[in-house]
């Protein structure tokens, strides 16, 4: 039996290096930056950061891994580091399975040891140096949401009352015919 068969069953959406819905090309951007700022697997503190509003730990995680191009991330956690580095670095893999582009594991998972030494290992490999790090810079971008979602509010209140502009101005035509159906 093929042991790089990958079922069918799984979901597609979930392992391929593309947006992920809801997510614009500049919020891949700032990931990019808040991963290299706050470290992989830090989503508590970049959501706290506001650079991201709107976006879950889990949504992080999953466009991370999109971003590496690899569906385990355990071997970076806590690692300052640029995820296109991470992302060329598979891209130019062979003898690895892949989903919709993006390396899947096949093998069994790593003991705890065996993880800690990777972690190390990719951390003086892929780390970043404490300069780079305190550079960057991420915007609070909250308050963009709150005018977003005022805008979008009033959009939908907007519809609403065409909608029923159309109803009244149809009843208003149907009186005029009959009004002038009656005479």
């Amino acid at each position: 039996m093929n042991q790089k068969l990958v079922r069918s069953v799984d979901s597609p959406s979930l392992w391929n290096c593309s947006l992920s819905p809801g997510w614009k090309r500049e919020d891949l951007q700032i990931l990019r930056l808040a991963l290299m700022k706050f470290g992989v697997g830090a989503w508590t503190k970049i959501v706290k950061s506001g650079c991201l509003p709107g976006k879950t730990p889990a949504q992080l995680n999953l466009q991370t891994q999109r971003l590496m191009g690899q569906q385990s991330i355990g071997e970076f956690m806590g690692i300052h580091l640029d995820p296109n580095v991470i992302y060329e670095r598979n891209a130019n893999k062979t003898e690895v399975v892949r989903k919709n582009g993006c390396i899947i594991n096949t093998g069994n998972n790593p003991t705890a040891k065996e993880r800690a030494i990777k972690i190390q290992k990719n951390k003086e490999k892929y780390g970043l140096s404490s300069e780079i790090i305190e550079s960057i810079e991420l915007e609070d971008r909250r308050s963009e949401t709150a005018q977003e979602a005022e805008i979008s509010s009033k959009r939908a209140r907007l519809l609403m009352l065409k909608e029923r502009l159309r109803v009244y101005e149809e009843k208003l035509e149907e009186l005029i015919q009959q009004k002038r159906g009656s005479k």
